[in-house]
């Protein structure tokens, strides 16, 4: 997404009335800590301002893994990427489109157990079935309040940025990045669909509790169907906000039948942990194009979860470079404990 510039202080919603138990101390023997949860290995401007057959390399909304073990990379110019998953090195590109022909504002990614990519637009937004080689399979069913107004209440620019698959494979859960008109602005709604037979039948409907300024790029499933969650922000002069959350939605509310979310009583909202802010990495020698808090951090827009075990992730994010000479494509070689 071309991020839209927010108000991001530095403080704003970190204590949260709505909060679970963070994850416990790090070890002794992890390095490189950005906080007690979180360490970062190393990261890769290798791709930043290169071309694949033409096609340039960049504007990535969303990593995957797929299942031949390489790195799908979605570029919201509605291009998807194959990469080698130890080098980046390109492997090959499947251009995008909708039904008519024409370009997506592609910004979510999954690819499911059958190889197929599920795919959101944020322009509508939609999400699509596509073959391996870029054909339009079916369409998934999008409730109408969060359609992009006049046709629904969401703001342009600002619906579904996130997508996942949770473990078992039967349900589908999408994040909207900013609120809808008439919520709160602090509540963005994750949406889910249930797979039946090949189809996909809309499901609940959570609230999530943002940080005042920021909005929800991307979601990712963890194991046990909680989710890591990144919030992420920009200040014109300042540079960008960047945190990363464990969520639980398991007791939230099913808000599919409620218009209006204000912070009423009743409404339980998805529970959510601070496991990181980038701009408390170390800064491994990166260097910035525009003011940052830190040099490291630029307009981190997708994860993948790339490995798992006894309560520890390797999460891999990448920053959107818009296809700006200040702004850099960097991957993000993170370990997380949950």
């Amino acid at each position: 997404m071309r991020l839209r510039t927010v108000l991001a202080t530095a403080t704003a919603g970190l204590a949260a009335a709505t909060c679970l138990t963070a994850a416990g101390p790090a070890t002794a023997q992890e390095s490189n800590a950005c906080s007690p949860s979180v360490s970062i290995d190393r990261f890769s401007d290798a791709l930043d301002k290169t071309t694949y057959e033409g096609t340039f390399v960049g504007n990535f909304s969303a990593l995957a893994v797929d299942r031949d073990g390489s790195l799908a990379a979605l570029s919201d110019r509605s291009s998807l990427f194959s990469l080698d998953a130890r080098t980046l090195a390109p492997k090959s590109v499947v251009p995008l489109a909708d039904e008519n022909g024409t370009a997506l504002d592609s910004e979510g990614l999954v690819i499911d157990r059958d190889g197929t990519r599920l795919i959101t637009s944020e322009t509508e937004p939609s999400i699509r079935r596509y073959s391996a080689d870029g054909r339009i399979l079916d369409r998934l069913p999008v409730p109408s309040s969060l359609l992009v107004t006049p046709a629904g209440r969401a703001v342009s620019n600002g619906t579904f940025e996130g997508l996942t698959l949770l473990p078992g494979g039967h349900t589908l859960l999408a994040s909207m990045e900013y609120a809808l008109s008439g919520d709160r602005s602090t509540i963005v709604r994750f949406q889910t669909w249930e797979r039946h037979g090949k189809s996909w039948q809309l499901g609940a409907q959570y609230a999530y509790p943002v940080d005042a300024g920021l909005g929800v790029p991307e979601v990712q499933a963890t194991p046990d169907g909680r989710l890591l969650v990144l919030e992420r922000g920009f200040t014109s002069g300042v540079g960008n906000t960047v945190r990363l959350y464990l969520a639980d939605p398991r007791r939230a509310t099913d808000t599919s039948g409620i218009e209006n979310l204000t912070g009423q009583d009743g409404v339980r909202l998805i529970k959510k942990a601070l496991l990181t802010d980038i701009a408390s990495c170390p800064t491994l020698g990166a260097t910035a194009k525009q003011p940052q808090p830190n040099p490291l951090l630029d307009n981190i827009e997708g994860m993948t979860i790339t490995g798992s075990g006894k309560g520890r992730l390797k999460v891999l994010l990448v920053s959107d470079d818009n296809q700006n000479a200040v702004q850099t494509t960097r991957f993000y070689y993170l370990r997380v404990r949950v």
